[in-house]
């Protein structure tokens, strides 16, 4: 996706399929030409001859890929979204999909997509039908080709760290905050279904029902008693753990010394041998006067004989 001048968000086709448990598929993507007038909603312009070539080319690629609906970055739903919906309906049938992509991610919990499909409103006080969008579940995942080539690529990578401690809190923040956001929009619908504002759905009752029911009861003695128990022991492991690894680099210092003083002593012992074999070099080819040897080569070679008092 790319945008250009000064256009606020940048639309496109969505290709896919249809599987047998009636699940849509968006399996590719191409971006198209798109424009609108921010002060007038009712003006704006998507390319349709780039649209013709761009589906024709894919097609070409591969022909089960279909035109399922479009995507734009919203990142929310816009008023001239229903006429686009209209025209890209007449490409991909009457179940088009919009996908709003958050590409600025401004949402820091959640998927970055949200679906919807339109749907005639019915009105109760007998005014003609109107078209809205209606949310639709939906989730990212990969198919069984991509997942063997990730496998592959993480056989390959050889650093298997996690990352430094402040990603890894990072992460977790995430995590917890995404955790946050779904709670309150858990609570704020059955504020509105309490208050009327939503009629009552059963399914979603259910669905928390059996959340309710998987949290455990951390209110018993038992639990406290056994969490208590389960929590000493894995500190009482960590705890060993860091004695071991205490222990076992305190080893591998000494053994470093060790090693260090012993290849000092092989140099120094080997300095010491050749200064012996210069000074016997030295007096082998020396006068046979002693005098002279006092005098001519004792000289030159003091520092040998010094070192050899020495020993």
């Amino acid at each position: 996706m790319h945008k250009t001048g000064d256009n606020k968000r940048v639309a496109g086709l969505l290709l896919g399929s249809w599987n047998s448990k009636g699940v849509m598929d968006i399996s590719n993507s191409f971006g198209v030409p798109f424009d609108e007038d921010s002060k007038d909603n009712k003006v704006w312009f998507f390319d349709h001859d780039y649209l013709d070539n761009m589906y024709a080319m894919f097609k070409k690629v591969n022909s089960r890929e279909k035109i399922v609906g479009w995507y734009h970055t919203g990142p929310k739903l816009n008023q001239n979204d229903i006429a686009i919906n209209d025209l890209v309906r007449k490409y991909s049938g009457p179940n088009s999909v919009l996908v709003i992509i958050d590409a600025q991610l401004s949402q820091e919990s959640g998927l970055p997509t949200k679906a919807y499909y339109a749907v005639e409103e019915v009105h109760d006080d007998g005014t003609p039908t109107s078209k809205t969008f209606e949310h639709v579940a939906s989730e990212i995942g990969a198919e069984e080709a991509e997942e063997v080539g990730v496998e592959h690529l993480l056989r390959d990578i050889k650093d298997t760290t996690l990352g430094s401690l402040s990603q890894r809190i990072t992460n977790q923040v995430s995590g917890l905050h995404g955790l946050s956001e779904q709670l309150n929009d858990i609570r704020e619908y059955l504020d509105a279904v309490v208050g009327g504002k939503l009629p009552v759905n059963y399914s979603i009752i259910y669905m928390l029902q059996d959340i309710f029911n998987l949290l455990p009861d951390i209110s018993g003695d038992s639990f406290i008693k056994s969490t208590y128990v389960s929590t000493n022991d894995q500190m009482l492991v960590v705890y060993l753990a860091s004695l071991v690894r205490s222990v076992v680099s305190l080893h591998s210092l000494i053994n470093n010394k060790i090693a260090n003083r012993n290849s000092e002593r092989v140099e120094k012992k080997k300095t010491i041998e050749f200064s012996r074999v210069n000074v016997r070099l030295a007096f082998a080819f020396a006068p046979s006067s002693s005098s002279r040897i006092s005098d001519r080569w004792m000289d030159g070679w003091i520092g040998y004989t010094v070192a050899l008092g020495s020993l």
